[in-house]
């Protein structure tokens, strides 16, 4: 009676697993199909531009980036735009020479490296942009430390600033030898003079990544100071799993599943698609800087790394905001460090429509402490009449300070955003309230009106703020910072 209720098992086992395999078989296939299903990619999602510098290049200074990134253009130029003819009805198509999108249609083409030199700088400054972006995005930065009297270097991140296949196959190594191709730059030109890095998003992972490694390397040049802005120190573990699906596109043989989307490339200085290599570096990236940080806390190291100065949101649909305090300053003994939080607008009567729980950060803020580092929150929640103020708490204190700033908190703003803090309201291409035309696009206050699922552009993209309200606060708080900044403060009562 045991032997025939065992087989009856046995079978059944076999039966629930091969089931369950099926199941997943199905799933997959489905997933795959409707992946590939998606529109067809275009030239500059299939473009091998081979003259991308890699951290195997035969390339030892900055000079010879510079050259290699010619050259490189000079494949875009070849491979895409030659192709693509003029714009026709795509007038705001990046990739066709004379459309509105055309980065060319501006006085400098922010998608390339720059400096912008000095003769006796006060400074050395290293500008490192975020992921899909361009050196664009702190070109305003960049315009204000160099009227400050700083040498500044924007450099364009290896994959970035030609075309969305650039970020298929980068490595998240290939970004980090570039970068200290620059810092040695900067060091040989002004040796007797400070060297900070500024990096946003996943730049700001790269300038982490930079000082951590020094403490390795004794020999390379040191940064005195860091400014991260929204940093990509923690990201979602999606990044890490998506990474399969490009492979298996690999595999397959199905280019489109090397995509996380396929967007129209409308926007002259980012990319609108986004590969799936490009989450898994960011991922890699923040992986390394936690081995990093392990090996200097065993080294005891830590209180060598440069006074960090970190903006963030405390909502990010981009990053995890609460792991820029767990995952970095709330490792680091006191050392001059520094996190300006931007709270969301408490005044616009919306508690009851977010699906976002801004209280998190606090309650990552409450668990870690603020000992190692001041903290100050830009917010309107404070003051009765909802005007703007900073709340300080200085390094290992638990009174605060508030101050009122001359700033209002646009009614129609509800929270900040990841990609809006580098980007002042008057940017002629991503603000709200441009000082100047923009030479083509303007993108700030994009906002088309119709029916849904009509447009390639996706609702949430067009919705979200692209310009900072705080800019000038933000800016000045930076100047601060590095020992640039003028001796008057406009912005405080």
């Amino acid at each position: 009676m045991i032997r025939p209720r065992g087989k009856l098992l046995k079978h059944l086992l076999l039966f629930v697993a091969y089931s369950v395999v099926g199941s997943l078989l199905t799933l997959l296939i489905i997933f795959v199909f409707t992946l590939d299903a998606r529109t067809d990619l275009d030239l500059w999602h299939l473009a091998d531009l081979d003259a991308e510098f890699t951290a195997d290049s035969d390339i030892k200074t900055f000079d010879q980036y510079l050259v290699l990134e010619e050259r490189l253009f000079a494949q875009l130029d070849e491979q895409v735009y030659a192709e693509t003819g003029l714009p026709g009805d795509d007038v705001a198509n990046r990739f066709k020479r004379g459309s509105l999108a055309d980065p060319e249609r501006w006085p400098r083409n922010w998608n390339r490296s720059y400096e912008m030199t000095a003769e006796d700088p006060q400074a050395a400054v290293l500008l490192l942009h975020g992921l899909s972006d361009s050196p664009y995005s702190l070109r305003s930065i960049a315009e204000r430390m160099h009227a400050a009297n700083a040498h500044v270097l924007g450099l364009r991140i290896p994959g970035h600033g030609t075309a969305p296949s650039g970020l298929v196959e980068v490595s998240w190594q290939d970004m980090a030898a570039a970068v200290a191709l620059a810092v040695n730059h900067l060091a040989d030109t002004h040796p007797q003079k400070p060297i900070y890095i500024v990096g946003y998003s996943n730049g700001a992972a790269l300038a982490v990544h930079y000082a951590l490694s020094g403490l390795e390397k004794p020999g390379s040049p040191k940064v005195e100071r860091l400014v991260l802005i929204s940093p990509a120190i923690g990201v979602t573990k999606a990044a890490s799993i998506a990474v399969w699906q490009g492979r298996l596109g690999h595999f397959l043989g199905l280019e489109k599943l090397a995509w996380n989307s396929i967007e129209p490339e409308y926007d002259p200085f980012k990319y609108g698609s986004f590969a799936i290599n490009a989450g898994d570096v960011s991922y890699r990236m923040t992986i390394q800087i936690q081995r990093l940080l392990d090996k200097a806390s065993v080294a005891k190291q830590l209180s060598l790394m440069p006074p960090i100065q970190a903006f963030s949101s405390v909502v990010d649909a981009t990053v995890l905001a609460p792991a820029l305090i767990k995952n970095l300053l709330g490792r680091l003994p006191a050392g001059g460090h520094e996190l300006v939080l931007y709270d969301v607008n408490s005044k616009a009567g919306l508690d009851y429509f977010y699906k976002w729980d801004p209280k998190e950060i606090f309650r990552t803020l409450k668990r870690a402490g603020v000992s190692s580092y001041a903290l100050s929150m830009v917010s309107n929640r404070h003051d009765p009449g909802g005007k703007v103020i900073e709340r300080q708490w200085e390094e290992g204190g638990t009174d605060y300070n508030d101050t009122l700033l001359n700033l209002d908190w646009p009614s129609d703003v509800y929270s900040m955003s990841h990609v809006a803090l580098p980007f002042p309201p008057q940017d002629p291409l991503y603000g709200g309230m441009p000082s100047e035309p923009s030479p083509g696009v303007q993108l700030g206050s994009l906002v088309l009106r119709g029916e849904r699922d009509v447009l390639r552009i996706s609702p949430a993209s067009m919705l979200r703020l692209r310009w900072n309200p705080f800019y000038a606060y933000q800016e000045q708080k930076m100047l601060r910072f590095l020992d640039l900044a003028d001796a008057t403060d406009p912005l405080r009562n």
